[in-house]
């Protein structure tokens, strides 16, 4: 069960998942013996197999193993994590949140009508973590952005989490507009463009012709610094349904897609299909990276409970 942990507010949001802490979980249940060890191969990888309460979900991580322990390093990087590591890959099997449907509004893309900002196509979608897909010139911005390009513009960031808010009424996760500041983890707020070269945040030149579609997305209220796991699953599964606005800055339906965000690139695919009319997620997948940071003790007294 995974909360977001708000870092300027009093409070804890339960509303998603983290893609990261997705991957950190399957190594951490292996090293600390939750997983049965005749299930772990001395070398090879190791499949875990992950309930998540909060979207009521199975997912599937693949832990590679080197003389019965959990390998963290290797030579496979992503774009956004500074030192190389050892490949996680995930699967995330139905990742629409069983709340509602992939589209909770039954269509590809609406039409929102924002206070201050006037009409924006957008595409709702509930895959990963329900996420707010809107086209990056209808906001005054190209995809190339970086943080300092929006976290130091205090008017875009209100307009921004109005945007959200307006969003998150629409796709029926809240009832009143006043209740998006209280769940500032989930539905993101994305903005998508066809590739175009850009300069990353690290000063890597990301080429037009080595993406398929650029994607800047807000996590609690700022520009995050690569891409959210969970939004990369949405990302994944919009670019795999004709019509959304996520394919159409790709170029098209399609299920693998290269991203382009301010860190740099990442490959993402999905499968999607119509079930009883409505468009479905069978699965997402992605790679990430995990190792133990840290570990120690905090000590409670026994009188607190």
């Amino acid at each position: 069960m995974f909360g977001q942990v708000s870092i300027d507010k009093p409070f804890v949001d339960w509303s998603g998942n983290c893609g990261d802490l997705t991957a950190a979980v399957g190594a951490f249940s292996i090293s600390q013996g939750l997983i049965d060890p005749e299930k772990v191969p001395q070398n090879g990888i190791c499949t875990a197999r992950i309930w998540h309460k909060n979207i009521g979900k199975t997912i599937v991580a693949h832990i590679p193993i080197t003389n019965g322990r959990v390998q963290e390093t290797s030579s496979f990087e992503l774009d956004g994590v500074t030192f190389p590591a050892a490949e996680v890959q995930i699967e995330f099997l139905d990742p629409t949140d069983g709340k509602s449907d992939m589209f909770p509004t039954g269509n590809p893309v609406d039409e929102l009508d924002i206070p201050g900002i006037g009409r924006l196509k957008a595409t709702l979608i509930n895959s990963g973590i329900p996420t707010i897909f809107v086209n990056a010139a209808d906001i005054g911005y190209t995809g190339t952005e970086l943080q300092n390009d929006v976290d130091n513009d205090a008017s875009a960031l209100e307009k921004l989490e109005t945007l959200r808010a307006y969003g998150a009424l629409k796709m029926g996760l809240i009832e009143d507009i006043s209740e998006a500041a209280a769940r500032q983890h989930a539905p993101k707020i994305a903005w998508v463009a066809a590739p175009k070269d850009y300069v990353s945040s690290g000063g890597k030149t990301v080429k037009a012709a080595d993406i398929d579609v650029l994607v800047r997305a807000m996590s609690m209220g700022k520009l995050h610094h690569a891409m959210m796991g969970t939004a990369s699953v949405a990302i994944a599964t919009a670019a795999a349904v004709p019509g959304t606005l996520v394919s159409i800055a790709a170029g098209g339906g399609r299920n693998q897609v290269v991203f382009g965000h301010p860190s740099g690139t990442l490959r993402v695919g999905a499968a999607a299909e119509i079930q009883n009319g409505k468009w479905t997620a069978t699965k997402a997948l992605m790679s990430r990276s995990a190792r133990i940071i840290m570990e120690g003790f905090v000590r409670i007294p026994g009188d607190c409970f």
